[in-house]
């Protein structure tokens, strides 16, 4: 399938799509598996990716066989996650030349399944603060991904038709969420190995097939 050159608006994931912060995830999750005598790896990670904080934190709590832990679990997680946001983060391959390229033409937006400040510190940090219309976090709706909730509001953030939008995302939850809300979805996999359910699919924002589409692009004036 080809993509789409005639567009509403992009809204684009943050954690391991725009900035590298699911290394800064992983290694709090690490941790926190290290606390509880349980090794961590790509299995482990795989059940973690594209969540909430609360929902990672209820997986981890209930792959360690404590329910009862979820706050205890989510507090951790919170507090290792701003230690390591605090450090800084850096934008992946391509994301400040993609996004620079398409706001232009396009009107674009972010929604992460991450708290606000966390969202905003990964976007400070990277670089990338000033680039966005709108940023749509997991602090701003009732049901975050994988419902349709933070790309609809995105959407209407923007003025756009979700049918005439297009979604980036790297997780199978997020795209979940993309497709929920009827976009057009183009996947780059933040994990290996792990499929995801796109209409198109590319190893990263520098690919050199995203930059001829950005420069292509028609859609309405910001």
């Amino acid at each position: 399938m080809g993509l789409p050159l005639e567009v509403d608006a992009i809204v684009f994931d943050c954690d391991g799509l725009l900035v590298d912060t699911e290394t800064c995830w992983t290694r709090a999750e690490t941790a926190i598996f290290a606390d509880h005598r349980h090794a961590f790896g790509l299995e482990q990670k795989k059940l973690l990716i594209g969540r909430t904080l609360r929902d990672g934190a209820a997986a981890m709590a209930a792959y360690f066989g404590r329910p009862q832990e979820v706050e205890a679990v989510t507090k951790r997680l919170h507090d290792l996650v701003a230690e390591e946001l605090a450090a800084g983060a850096d934008a992946l391959p391509g994301a400040r030349e993609l996004v620079t390229a398409v706001r232009g033409r396009v009107p674009i937006a972010v929604a992460s399944n991450s708290p606000r400040p966390f969202v905003e510190a990964a976007l400070r940090s990277a670089g990338l603060a000033d680039l966005f219309t709108h940023v749509c976090t997991a602090d701003d709706v009732e049901n975050p991904k994988p419902a349709p909730d933070l790309y609809l509001t995105a959407c209407a953030g923007l003025g756009a038709t979700p049918a005439r939008s297009v979604a980036f995302e790297d997780s199978g939850t997020g795209a979940r969420s993309a497709r929920a809300a009827g976009m057009f979805i183009i996947g780059v996999p933040s994990l290996p190995g792990v499929p995801l359910e796109t209409d198109a699919l590319y190893p990263s924002l520098a690919d050199p097939a995203l930059t001829d589409w950005a420069a292509a692009l028609v859609g309405r004036p910001t």
